[in-house]
This record gives structure tokens, C-alpha cells and sequence, in this order.
């Protein structure tokens, strides 16, 4: 079962999604404003699990339509993805992998985490 947790930070704040094992599978950006993160949360919960994943790694790669994943690889070389919601803005990104199985898994463990996530306030700064 995951986890939604909503933290402080110096400008606003901001989510993490933590799978079931505790490690942190998605994050979102700064909101300005408590109110406006949790909408990022519940977008989140919606969009995940029926969003459908576009692996830009793959040449001739197909578009898919928004709610979707997109796989891409970082300046780093390292595999990444971003959930963007219906309007196409992005609402949770994912650290970078070493190997793209393991970006897959993540997008797999955010569509099966987010949608019953349960969300909880670390509101200290």
C-alpha cells in the first residue's frame, strides 16, 4: 500500500510517493500553497493508474495521449519518467535508473501505489 507525503519546504510544498517498502517512487515540484499540493496528490491518485506509457528511449516511438508516462533518458544517461496529467502538465517525476527494467517497475509501482496511497502531513519546515 502506498504512501502520499506531503512536506514543508523553504517556498511551498511538495509530495512524496512512497511504495509500500518505504522507498520514494514519485515526486512532485513545489506548490506555493498547501491547498494546491493536495490537488497535485489527488491528480496523482486519478491519472496513475489509467494513464498509458510512452517509452521515448524507443525510436519511432508512438504518442500516446494524456493522462500518460513518459520514459525518457536524463543528460546523465540514466532512465526516467514523468506523470502528466490530462491538461499534459507534469505531476510527479521519478529519480533516475540505471536500467530501464527498473524505470519500468517504477511505473508500474506508482500506477499500483497511487490510486489507494494514503496521504500523510509533515508540515514542520
Amino acid at each position: 500500500m502506498g504512501k502520499f507525503v506531503i512536506s514543508a519546504t523553504k517556498t511551498g510544498f511538495k509530495f512524496n510517493l512512497k511504495a509500500g517498502n518505504g522507498e520514494t517512487i514519485a515526486t512532485s515540484e513545489v506548490y506555493t500553497t498547501l491547498a494546491a499540493c493536495e490537488n497535485g496528490v489527488a491528480s496523482v491518485q486519478k491519472n496513475a493508474p489509467v494513464a498509458n506509457v510512452e517509452d521515448q528511449t524507443v525510436e519511432g516511438f508512438a504518442t500516446e495521449k494524456c493522462p500518460k508516462f513518459e520514459i525518457y533518458t536524463d543528460k546523465a544517461g540514466e532512465f526516467r519518467f514523468r506523470l502528466k496529467a490530462t491538461n499534459g502538465q507534469i505531476i510527479a517525476v521519478s529519480e533516475g535508473y540505471k536500467a530501464i527494467a527498473g524505470c519500468k517497475n517504477g511505473v508500474e509501482s506508482v500506477k499500483k501505489n497511487a490510486a489507494d496511497g494514503t496521504v500523510e502531513k509533515n508540515l514542520e519546515a
